[in-house]
């Protein structure tokens, strides 16, 4: 994904129509960000031991859960449906985090870095395209990129390179994530 912004649309009612789709799209990445740590949790919240790390995913998915709430506001203040692929994406997110999770803490955090590293690519891109027109919302999108990539930072150091088959595993994540982008601007 590149990171050079988007041109303007031509055309009467197309700056709207991309704003939508950006926040129809954010709102589907954390509401699905939201249930891969949920999923997470559930896993290692619950196996002895595993304290240090459920208070970690804990600590994630409350920053997921402000930036779900923030979009969930935007949506409705910019009157924008939500993907209709709502429920998908929460059964998605749940079974990924849950999966990796009962993989082992290593699959865990690379399964944190893959996907928080699309989402800082994808957040970046937006920054640069609405920089200009939407500074406001550029901005609160740099705060949500920063703290997804801090996320993305302490999986790696936590070992998410260190998991079993961690180059395939973070491929299909990626391009996972990257899919579910793509279809969630749309849909």
């Amino acid at each position: 994904m590149s990171d050079k912004p988007l041109p303007p649309r031509p055309g009467a009612g197309v700056t709207e129509a991309r704003l939508a789709e950006i926040l129809r799209v954010d709102h589907a990445g954390e509401l699905g960000a939201v249930h891969i740590y949920q999923g997470q949790r559930a896993v290692l919240g619950a196996a002895p031991g595993k304290d240090r790390i459920a208070g970690q995913l804990a600590e994630m998915e409350a920053h997921e859960a402000v930036h779900l709430a923030r979009f969930d506001a935007l949506l409705n203040s910019h009157q924008v449906r939500p993907t209709a692929l709502a429920p998908v994406w929460r059964l998605a997110g749940l079974a990924l985090g849950a999966g990796t999770a009962l993989m082992g803490e290593k699959a865990a955090h690379a399964c944190t870095e893959a996907v928080e590293t699309v989402i800082g690519e994808h957040y970046a891109s937006q920054v640069a395209e609405l920089a200009e027109r939407e500074p406001e919302l550029a901005e609160e999108l740099a705060r949500f990129r920063d703290e997804e990539l801090a996320h993305r930072d302490l999986a790696v150091e936590e070992g998410a390179r260190e998991a079993p088959g961690y180059s395939l595993l973070s491929a299909v994540i990626r391009a996972g994530c990257r899919t579910a982008i793509r279809i969630s601007e749309k849909i």
